[in-house]
């Protein structure tokens, strides 16, 4: 069992459940993303930088694309969650869409790409 799947298995339903969305979503978006550990939390990695990661806090799940340009990137798509530099906050009752989630690892993905 990897350190991603130790986390996960700690995590109560229905707070696991919705990371195990997200991950699909960046197994989809991302099929080369490597599941690792980052700053202390699951997160994906492309070419060795990070990707996405995430965390659950006791009021709240958050996602963390490594980059305040990708949240501000996805801003509008976002509108309605709570945002500050690098950080998405939201619950399991008001999940990220997926199309929110594509552009934040889209703009993420081209940060680490160089383009």
């Amino acid at each position: 069992m990897s350190s991603f799947d130790e986390y996960l298995a700690t995590v109560p339903e229905p707070q696991k459940a919705e990371l195990e969305r997200i991950r699909q979503v960046v197994r989809r978006a991302v099929p080369d993303a490597e599941e690792a550990m980052s700053y202390g939390m699951p997160a994906f990695k492309c070419k060795k930088r990070p990707l996405l990661g995430f965390r659950v806090s006791k009021n709240h799940l958050s996602v963390f694309p490594f980059s305040p340009e990708a949240v501000d990137a996805a801003r509008a798509a976002l509108a309605g969650f709570q945002l500050s530099k690098g950080t998405v906050r939201f619950t399991p009752n008001k999940p990220i869409p997926d199309s929110a989630l594509e552009q934040l690892l889209r703009h993420r993905l081209r940060e680490i790409e160089g383009r």
